[in-house]
């Protein structure tokens, strides 16, 4: 059964990139409360009526989050199968993904409970991309085997700052999107001219704070491809930097565009989409240092042990 793993956890992974875009559309088409104060009912009903745009679009993102519910299962009952003797790590992870699904879920009816509360909501995407980032480490502990080892260095420092930079951005970006300030500052790249709009307001300090940590994440990802080509021959860890500050650069232009749109909703979504990708990219290639690092020093301890008489 062991051979199931990968595909489910690969399939949970893009499962979950697809929930996260759902839950994006739920925001900027307020259907929050499409299925009002019910969990898991929607309005009391299993199925919302047919002509309820808005609660069929809650439905459908509570439907994804179940489906990855059932995958999930199976991806615990492979990996008890396939990986609790040979490679425990796979297991370990997938539990703590199953805790961190229950987690979502939790929050989920927190959110919907508490009228859809910032911080809450903030809360909820963001369990939903560790949740994200805890499928992507599955897979790559069932598949993945380094083709080149490496000494942890400088590299593989700037690829985790820049991984919790990015996290950082998803929150803060959530925390726009749930506080109100979306449309705070429509000019870019200024707020109303400014660039520390301190005296504007609350709001307008918010989006601020998310556009410079943006900038900051596009600073630190050309020193992470730049630092790539010079310190790495493997290609995987190369395609990976470059593939993140590409996925970047499209997700700052939607979110330009978001803005200059009036927030349109399909900028919304794909925005936070091209948030998750670069963020499932930065947390591959973090997932394949730390494995490559480690194998290096597995290596160079066996190398170091005395020969037998």
């Amino acid at each position: 059964m062991g051979r199931w793993f990968t595909p489910l956890a690969v399939a949970t992974a893009l499962l979950t990139i697809g929930l996260i875009v759902l839950g994006a559309v739920v925001r900027v088409t307020d259907s929050g409360m499409g299925c009002g104060d019910d969990w898991p009912l929607c309005n009391g009903s299993i199925f919302p009526p047919l002509d309820d745009i808005t609660a069929w679009i809650e439905w459908t993102h509570r439907l994804v989050a179940m489906l990855i519910g059932v995958l999930g299962i199976g991806m615990l009952v492979t990996g008890w199968s396939g990986y609790r003797k040979d490679n425990s790590r796979v297991l370990k992870i997938t539990l703590v993904a199953a805790g961190l699904y229950a987690v979502v879920a939790g929050l989920g009816r927190f959110v919907v409970a508490h009228e859809l509360h910032p911080d809450l909501v903030t809360l909820h995407l963001g369990v939903a991309f560790l949740l994200l980032a805890c499928f992507i480490t599955a897979a790559l502990f069932a598949t993945y085997r380094p083709a080149v080892t490496v000494k942890r260095d400088r590299f593989t420092t700037l690829a985790y700052l820049t991984a919790a930079l990015a996290y950082v951005i998803v929150l803060t970006g959530a925390l726009v999107r749930g506080s109100g300030a979306t449309l705070a500052c429509p000019d870019y790249p200024l707020c109303n001219g400014q660039v520390l709009p301190f005296g504007q307001g609350q709001l307008q300090v918010i989006h601020m704070m998310h556009r410079l940590a943006v900038a900051g994440l596009g600073i630190a990802l050309v020193l992470l491809v730049w630092s790539a080509y010079k310190n790495r021959q493997a290609g995987v860890s190369r395609r990976l930097a470059l593939g993140a500050f590409l996925l970047y650069l499209v997700q700052a232009a939607i979110g330009a565009f978001f803005v200059a749109s009036s927030a349109a909703a399909v900028f919304g979504a794909a925005h936070v989409g091209f948030a998750a990708a670069t963020w499932a990219s930065l947390v591959a290639l973090s997932v394949i240092e730390t494995m490559s690092s480690r194998a290096s020093e597995t290596t160079t301890e066996w190398q170091s042990k005395p020969l037998p008489n």
